[in-house]
């Protein structure tokens, strides 16, 4: 598998892991120095994150519109963008860079920046 193919693949197994609470996953795949930006401006780190999956998403699907991946060396940049509903109906739009590192052989995430907006366009 190409490192492309895995970066991608990994982009679509996070998001099936918020939906499902993963956290066993994101154990696995995030970098102990993991740092999640969410759209509320809050900074969550490895732990704090991995709490916040165990609470179970507040969506009940996503859709992955657009992915784009690009390499600078051992680092992959995944911007994003997915459109949601929410467990009441609600629809809207997510727009994220995750960014991913090559650690000991395969990707670990080590960042994420989510900018979610209650309206899809």
């Amino acid at each position: 598998m190409s490192p492309e193919q895995r970066v991608r693949e990994l982009n679509e197994q996070y998001v099936a892991a918020s939906l499902a609470g993963d956290v066993e996953w994101y154990r696995t795949h995030l970098a102990d120095e993991f740092v999640c930006i969410e759209s509320d401006g809050s900074v969550l780190d490895k732990a704090a994150f991995l709490q916040m999956t165990a609470q179970g998403s507040d969506l009940a699907e996503y859709h992955l519109d657009e992915v784009h991946v690009r390499f600078y060396g051992d680092v992959a940049l995944v911007r994003a963008t997915g459109s949601w509903k929410m467990k009441d109906g609600t629809p809207g739009l997510s727009r994220y860079v995750d960014v991913y590192v090559r650690i000991r052989g395969d990707w670990k995430a080590v960042s994420a920046q989510i900018t979610r907006l209650q309206t899809a366009r």
